[in-house]
Parts: C-alpha cells; sequence; structure tokens
C-alpha cells in the first residue's frame, strides 16, 4: 500500500506526493540505563517500551529526573543503554552492546541553541549539507534561502546568532535541521525559556513545518499545554526509574489553531495529562524529602 505524505519542496511549498513507506519509526523496547556516578548505580530508565509511529508527533512529559532526556540521547548516539533495544525503521540503532551513531537521520535541537556563532544565518542552515558532500554550494544556497522564506525568515541570511531574537535563533535551528531531511527530529524542551508570546508564534511555525513534512517528532516539554496543543500522542512517564505510564492519543483535529484551546476536548484531554503527571511529580517530591532526611 502506498502512503500520501506531504513535503518541504526546494521551491518553499508544500506538494503531495506518493511515498511508498513512511519513514521515521521509533521502537523502543526495553530500555534500561543505569548511570554509575562516583561508583554509585542509579537507574535513570527502567525496561522503557514505546512505539512511535512514523509521521507521528510523540511528546514526552514526566517529573524532572525521569528519564526523558536519557532516552532522547540514546536515540541521538549521545550514549548508550544498558540493555534493551532501540530500532529506527526495523533496524538496530542501538542495544546494550550497541550504542548508536549520531547521523543526519536524527537532527537534535538542543533546549540552549547551538548555532555556530561565528557563521552566519545562511552558513549554520548550510552547514549539514556542504559538510556531507550532499549538495553543492549553489543548490544548498537556493534551498536554504527558500526554507528561511517558508519559516518567515527572509532577508536574515547574512546576520550572525547574536543580531537576531531567540525566537529567530530557533526557527534557524529547525531550518537547519530540515536541511538534512531527517527521518527524526529530537526536540529537547526547545522553547522553556521563551515568553509566552514567543512561544505561541514559535509554536504556529512548528506546526506549520510539521503539517508540511510530516516528519516523525520527538520532544521533550514539562509544558503540559504545549505537549497537547503539538502532539499526535503524549507519552507519560513515571517518576525515576523512568518507563511509560500512560499514552494519551490527542484526538484534536488539524491543522490545528489556538482556538481549540477552549474546546471541551481540549481541556478533558488537559485535565487528564494534569493528573497523571502530577501524581509522579509528587513521587519524585516524596522520594527527595526523604533522600534528603
Amino acid at each position: 500500500m502506498t502512503t500520501s505524505t506531504s513535503t518541504i519542496c526546494p521551491t518553499g511549498t508544500s506538494e503531495m506526493h506518493l511515498s511508498p513507506q513512511p519513514v521515521g519509526k521509533l521502537s523502543i523496547r526495553n530500555a534500561t540505563k543505569i548511570y554509575d556516578p562516583d561508583g554509585v548505580n542509579v537507574l535513570a530508565l527502567d525496561n522503557c517500551s514505546m512505539e512511535v509511529e512514523a509521521g507521528e508527533f510523540c511528546v514526552i512529559v514526566g517529573p524532572s529526573g525521569c528519564g526523558k532526556t536519557t532516552l532522547l540521547n540514546a536515540i541521538a548516539g549521545f550514549h548508550d543503554i544498558t540493555s534493551g533495544d532501540i530500532f529506527l525503521d526495523d533496524e538496530l540503532l542501538c542495544s546494550g552492546t550497541k550504542q548508536a551513531e549520531p547521523g543526519a537521520d536524527r537532527i537534535v535541537v538542543f533546549q540552549h541553541g547551538a548555532l555556530f556563532p561565528w557563521y552566519t544565518v545562511l552558513e549554520n542552515v548550510t552547514f549539514g549539507p556542504l559538510v556531507q558532500g550532499k549538495m553543492s554550494a549553489s543548490a544548498a544556497k537556493k534551498e536554504a534561502e527558500e526554507i528561511l522564506a517558508q519559516m518567515g525568515l527572509k532577508g536574515i541570511s547574512h546576520s550572525y546568532p547574536s543580531e537576531i531574537s531567540s525566537g529567530m535563533r530557533r526557527r534557524v535551528e529547525i531550518a537547519r535541521a530540515m536541511m538534512n531531511n531527517p527521518k527524526v527530529l529530537l526536540m529537547d524542551e526547545p522553547y522553556r525559556a521563551m515568553d509566552a508570546l514567543t512561544k505561541t508564534i514559535m509554536h504556529k511555525n512548528l506546526l506549520d513545518v510539521y503539517d508540511q513534512s510530516r516528519k516523525t517528532i520527538f520532544f521533550i516539554t514539562h509544558d503540559l499545554e504545549e505537549a497537547i496543543f503539538l502532539g499526535t500522542r503524549v507519552y507519560v512517564m513515571t517518576t525515576r526509574p523512568g518507563t511509560i505510564k500512560k499514552v494519551i492519543d490527542v484526538d484534536l483535529p488539524r491543522p490545528r489553531d489556538y482556538k481549540i484551546l477552549s474546546s471541551d476536548r481540549y481541556l478533558e484531554l488537559k485535565q487528564e495529562v494534569i493528573e497523571s503527571v502530577h501524581e509522579e511529580a509528587k513521587k519524585a517530591f516524596e522520594a527527595g524529602e526523604r533522600e534528603m532526611a
């Protein structure tokens, strides 16, 4: 069976085409991670399992220290797991005996940003394809300019990161990620430090990118309203050691706008997520109190 998907085209417009098989499926099976700082074993992940479908906007929520970023880092190839397996499109990515190699098929948008300050916006966005030899300089420049324009960043190509706003820098990072045509976009609390107004603009921009590309997005956040507004499914993690406590299907229509924030269904989903996360946050607080006693 062929599946109709939408991609960001070099012209900066959305175009439907037939793809024989969606890409970006993540299968996480009994992933366990034990850290050993100062010779003291710390169980961060405990038999964590989840199935993220290709093209899904997957949002992970849970108490601080529950293993969300640990899981993302294992997928990205920044560290290993102690046991279990993680597959990308049914191919083994990492296991207890194999650490994933970082690759252009899994691009990370970091919480604190990772643009090269000595490069212009255009040089940042074209860096990956040029270093990998995947595009000529002229082709990379043309596509980068079109993606930047699509993301509302036309006219800043020759600016340096320090010369643009934090919201613009974050959009540049997403543009840079999309230039690499990843299977999975990994986002670790990318909007955490932003004010509410800037965050609403960033949400709309990211949803536009998602609706047009249908890239698999693995998104970590502490903002429960953000999780419901953006996600296809919300995965609630337990307090440490982290595992998946609950999976909530977000059956809100797409494309989404802020009118849904006052809908009955949105409020129902919000309450369900709040109750599930609050229970785990309380456990984490009580555990911390006991450790300090």
